[in-house]
């Protein structure tokens, strides 16, 4: 299938070649909910840790005599329910991944892909880059394909249009290698390179 090229000046540039598998694949809500899902649950620390009765220091000898003072029972001073004792049901570390397996993930990333294209919300461009790391630089170039909230992938890293992006609300620079489903789902229009696009292209296919 082919894509409609552009140059960095927005003008048109032909087309450029892709693979129908990589950006013709159908819709798959539920795939995608689970991509993004096992994604986002993959990025949970899990680290909450908290100490039970019997982790906490302390609390060995009784604190008071059984009878006669007035107060209630009380066999230690580390119960949950004082001051200072344990948590009665202590979270522990635990691990958030969700099992989702290669072929399952790559159908999901190639769904949402095709959708953007679909929805006419991917443009390729021959390049992409700035001359320094300067905001007002990015934002000119964005304007120019009428763009504020905006994805850019690259083939590698760039850290001029990294360091350009990261004061700009709803602009996201990302390398092709490194393309998520939150990323693609949560952006409003992909600006992706020539190159990258061919990178995904073969991770994909």
């Amino acid at each position: 299938m082919e894509l409609k090229l552009k140059k960095q000046n927005g003008e048109a540039a032909g087309v450029v070649e892709v693979s129908a598998k990589a950006y013709d694949e159908p819709f798959r809500e539920t795939l995608i909910h689970q991509a993004v899902t096992a994604y986002m649950a993959g990025g949970r620390a899990g680290t909450k840790s908290q100490k039970t009765r019997s982790e906490v220091s302390g609390g060995g000898k009784k604190p008071w005599r059984q009878k006669g003072t007035g107060n209630a029972r009380a066999g230690t001073s580390r119960s949950p329910i004082w001051r200072g004792g344990g948590v009665t049901f202590a979270g522990k570390p635990r691990n958030h991944a969700q099992k989702l397996n290669r072929k399952m993930y790559r159908t999901a990333m190639r769904s949402i892909v095709s959708e953007l294209v679909r929805q006419d919300r991917l443009t390729a461009v021959e390049t992409f880059e700035v001359d320094s790391p300067k905001t007002k630089q990015l934002k000119q170039r964005l304007e120019v394909f009428g763009l504020s909230n905006v994805l850019i992938v690259t083939e590698q890293p760039d850290q001029n249009l990294y360091f350009a992006a990261r004061n700009m609300p709803g602009v996201g620079v990302i390398a092709a290698e490194k393309i998520d489903p939150v990323s693609l789902v949560s952006a409003e229009h992909v600006l992706i390179t020539a190159e990258a696009l061919r990178r995904v292209e073969g991770w994909l296919s």
